[in-house]
């Protein structure tokens, strides 16, 4: 599948796939200087490009698990939504969930994309709906937490 791109600023790195059988692109900081993340805070790292989705698709913004598992940076919306008709550039809203300070340098690969397939809902109402065997059990009602 081919996305066209616009690059916003000449050091712009593209998401790319770092392994043959990867799902996710990485996605860099387009930035010209370290950016310090403190303890609790947010912060939008730029990634200098634009793109135009098909109709149909989305791409979603997710955590890169190393940073997240060792340095607790993650997107601070957790999971971000780009739709096919956005033309702007692409952010990624970083969350320090530690208590020391990160630094993000220029080129760090900061999070993943996945670009991928949805459907479109119609909503359409029902006096009753199937019954199935979880029912209406809501949090923790398929098994222990443990």
């Amino acid at each position: 599948m081919k996305v066209l791109f616009k690059k916003l600023n000449d050091n712009a790195v593209l998401p790319a796939y770092q392994t043959a059988h990867a799902a996710a692109m990485d996605v860099v900081a387009c930035i010209d200087e370290a950016v310090e993340i403190a303890p609790h805070e947010r912060v939008l790292i730029p990634t200098g490009f634009a793109m135009a989705l098909p109709a149909g698709y989305e791409a979603q913004i997710r955590a890169r698990s190393g940073l997240g598992a060792k340095h607790g940076i993650m997107p601070a919306n957790a999971v971000g939504t780009i739709d096919a008709d956005y033309r702007g550039e692409i952010f990624v809203p970083l969350l320090n969930t530690s208590n020391v300070p990160f630094v993000v340098e220029p080129n760090m690969r900061i999070a993943q994309m996945i670009v991928q397939r949805y459907e479109t809902v119609e909503w359409e109402e029902a006096d009753s709906l199937d019954e199935t065997s979880r029912g209406s059990g809501g949090f923790g009602s398929t098994g222990s937490i443990a």
